[in-house]
């Protein structure tokens, strides 16, 4: 009886910690996929006259990191986001709302350059938009 229950705990476990075949996670490319996402979106960044000073003075290898870590987790993958909020993360960077929606526009062409689809994409930024009035300064 107990090999059983084991084995069942150890099934459900395991069901848990690998996200659906369907899951967003997955429609994103998982952990390499968003790596790619992100890197794109920050490499496009960096290059936008619209928004590079903001990417400046950050430690771009951090802020690349964290970034992962939240996608993932936003998108039901295995991953725990452990930076600071969106608030603490953004507060006295003047992030503007032309700022943000710069934004989204780059992270929109990383996830068409990955093949993401237009569904997955919307999905992911039902998930960030809450974020909004964290990050933009009023």
């Amino acid at each position: 009886m107990r090999a059983w229950l084991f084995s069942g705990l150890l099934v459900l476990l395991v069901g848990c910690a690998t996200p659906a075949p369907d899951s967003l996670y997955q429609q994103l490319g998982g952990q390499t996929g968003i790596t790619r996402i992100v890197e794109d979106m920050l490499l496009r960044a960096a290059a936008d006259a619209r928004i590079k000073q903001h990417f400046v003075e950050v430690d771009i290898v951090r802020v690349r990191d964290k970034l992962v870590e939240q996608l993932c987790e936003l998108s039901g993958g295995p991953c725990i986001y452990s930076g600071d909020s969106m608030e603490e993360s953004h507060t006295g960077l003047h992030i503007s709302r032309s700022d943000f929606n710069a934004l989204v526009e780059l992270l929109q062409a990383a996830m068409d350059q990955q093949g993401v689809s237009v569904r997955a994409q919307n999905q992911l930024l039902a998930h960030l938009a809450p974020m909004r009035g964290e990050i933009i300064e009023r």
